[in-house]
């Protein structure tokens, strides 16, 4: 049972960093398709890092910096050209996929050595609890300290509340001296980090070897996840350990036997995916102030 636990948490860390990022994103009003892209980036990225330079860690290193740089394009594109927000996130998934599939060529059939687990002391040791909470590995522990941060920023802070406000009213923000522009640039910028450090994670601990578009639709899944979470940063923890919980639930039927055939089975997260934006999308309907006024307009500085 503690295998399994260990296995749906494991699962669901990618998913949860991801998701994370993209909530920030859309908080400053940026609607970030491209997603998947950055977390093929951050795989591929943190495997040759960690192939040339043989020491796990660089490969933390490596995803969160590809990562960025896909985002750093698509907001050169939308927040500097004003391009639009849905074409462009659609266009650069394209390009990061035959991007990282050119890439990847020469370090298929290449493994690399996974992250470490780090015990904490004594906790480690708590009957039950301790072996799934406190015997992780850095990038787990980290997932979570960022959505505990993200929690705090966006809730209790100045620049969280000023984050939110361009998000709701982009221009009513201007007028009070804030930089849109500059604070989308940042928020789109950490949303990139994330996403390539939840890519980043498959190879350096879920399967360490690349294939071709290995994070096999995460990062829609992570989108999913953000409209799931009301954009709230704590629910995304539900929705990914939901969500992780489904997609281990096809890999056991399929090894199991189930009679069902194993396309289905393949399905599962996708379905629960449509499943669940289609009950809440009743609920945005209902509360339209759930969702950044903002999201996914452009910002035109009139002066």
């Amino acid at each position: 049972m503690d295998a399994l636990i260990l296995t749906i948490i494991a699962t669901s860390i990618p998913l949860l960093l991801a998701a994370t990022g993209e909530l920030i994103s859309e908080k400053s009003g940026v609607l970030n398709l491209g997603v998947e892209g950055m977390m093929l980036s951050g795989a591929v990225g943190a495997l040759g890092a960690v192939l040339w330079l043989e020491n796990p860690y660089f490969g933390i290193l490596a995803g969160a910096l590809s990562g960025i740089f896909m985002a750093t394009i698509f907001s050169i594109f939308t927040i500097n050209f004003m391009t639009n927000q849905v074409a462009t996130g659609l266009g650069l998934t394209i390009f990061a996929t035959g991007l990282t599939g050119l890439a990847g060529a020469p370090l298929v059939g290449k493994t690399i050595t996974s992250l470490p687990k780090i015990e904490i002391i004594f906790l480690s040791d708590i009957p039950l609890i301790g072996p799934i909470l406190f015997k992780q590995d850095l990038i787990a522990y980290l997932s979570i300290v960022i959505i505990v941060l993200a929690t705090y920023f966006l809730k209790y802070t100045k620049s969280g509340m000023i984050l939110r406000a361009v998000g709701d009213d982009h221009y009513s923000a201007h007028s009070i001296g804030y930089s849109v522009k500059k604070i989308r640039w940042f928020a789109t910028s950490f949303g990139g980090m994330c996403a390539g450090i939840g890519g980043a994670y498959i190879p350096l601990v879920l399967t360490p070897h690349w294939s071709e578009g290995m994070t096999a639709g995460r990062g829609w899944i992570a989108l999913a996840l953000v409209v799931f979470a009301s954009w709230i940063p704590w629910r995304i923890i539900v929705g990914a350990l939901i969500f992780g919980g489904i997609t281990i639930a096809q890999l056991v039927g399929q090894a199991r036997g189930w009679p069902i055939p194993s396309q289905i089975l393949s399905m599962m997260p996708y379905i629960a995916t449509i499943i669940a934006l289609t009950m809440i999308s009743g609920r945005i309907s209902k509360n339209k102030n759930i969702v950044p006024a903002s999201l996914g307009k452009p910002f035109i500085d009139m002066h």
